[in-house]
């Protein structure tokens, strides 16, 4: 049974792996999130959401357990991922580098620092390429000590957007040369990054590429916190954005927007993030200067306060399969 304290001590994983297609396997994945090795419910952590993407082959996972937890829980995921999981046969337009391609811990109570989530990535890291021979890692964000360089650079500087890329001659930070099996895990934390894809309704990806420029963070009057890529998706384009959360109070600029940034605080520091009505807004905008219209947008998983509120009930209630009650959520 959860306790309010609990709360205060809860740590999120979006666990990114490269399968998709075959759900009966993600779904495997995530129950070893939630089970030991002999198949036992692992009290104290849950599985709120599973989100699949056919034409991306690649699902997240929303893992959440306390700081003292997490790092099992995840891990136990990530071997799982790793047997099931052979990149050599990998195919699907999201750009990608290992079976296990992403691991971000967020923390979501006010006990839990940034820096706390940073050293228990380096060690889920560490961890892994010891349980798992062959694999490896990249750090980012404040397992990224001491530089704590973002997600986004960090995948520039591996050539993880890339395809033509010799994978076998990159230098981890952890583990040995990656091997084609198991690829490369990007292993960090930061404040919580939600993400929020808005389809536009045309198969022109230069289209899809002009939107996704102007509203990035890096671009003149571009979203703050908002690092984007086109895609095409299902005989449409994809804007697919990561949503980074931002440290301080909304930006003065848009104050006047009709939607309110939400807020919420790690360690005493207070953060914000743009919500999802005003990039889907923005780009319904944008790709209307080219005769474009939007078909709609897909939250994949929750936002920071929903993530938590949603995880206190399900371990009060002693729910480790929430997924099977809450799936996508659609604006």
């Amino acid at each position: 049974m959860a306790t309010p304290a609990l709360g205060r001590r809860l740590v999120a994983c979006l666990l990114n792996i490269s399968e998709a297609r075959r759900k009966d396997l993600v779904e495997t994945v995530a129950r070893a999130a939630i089970t030991d090795g002999n198949g036992t419910r692992r009290e104290g952590s849950t599985v709120l959401n599973i989100f699949n993407d056919f034409d991306y082959n690649r699902s997240v996972i929303t893992i959440v357990a306390s700081i003292d937890l997490i790092r099992e829980a995840v891990l136990s995921a990530c071997e799982r991922a790793c047997a099931l999981i052979d990149m050599t046969a990998h195919a699907g337009v999201h750009p990608c580098m290992g079976a296990v391609d992403l691991v971000p811990l967020y923390p979501l109570g006010e006990d839990v620092g940034l820096e706390d989530c940073g050293r228990e990535a380096q060690a889920l890291a560490y961890d892994l390429t010891q349980r798992v021979v062959g694999t490896s890692a990249f750090f980012f964000g404040w397992a990224d000590s001491p530089r704590h360089r973002g997600l986004a650079q960090r995948r520039k500087e591996v050539g993880w957007f890339r395809k033509d890329l010799d994978i076998s001659a990159i230098k981890p930070d952890v583990g040995s040369h990656p091997i084609r099996r198991y690829g490369l895990t990007g292993v960090g934390a930061s404040p919580y990054v939600m993400n929020c894809n808005v389809t536009i309704d045309t198969e022109d990806i230069t289209v899809g590429r002009g939107v996704a420029a102007a509203l990035r963070e890096s671009s003149p009057g571009g979203l703050p916190g908002v690092q984007v890529l086109a895609l095409p998706h299902e005989g449409a384009v994809e804007i697919a954005c990561n949503v980074e959360s931002v440290q301080g109070e909304p930006p003065a600029s848009f104050a006047d927007s009709a939607a309110r940034w939400p807020t919420f605080s790690i360690a005493g520091r207070r953060f914000c993030h743009a919500p999802a009505s005003l990039i889907t807004a923005r780009v319904a905008e944008l790709a209307g200067r080219n005769g474009v219209g939007t078909k709609g947008t897909a939250l994949v998983g929750f936002t920071p306060l929903e993530c938590r509120r949603l995880a206190e009930r399900a371990l009060a209630l002693g729910i480790g399969e929430f997924w099977k009650q809450q799936h996508k959520v659609f604006m």
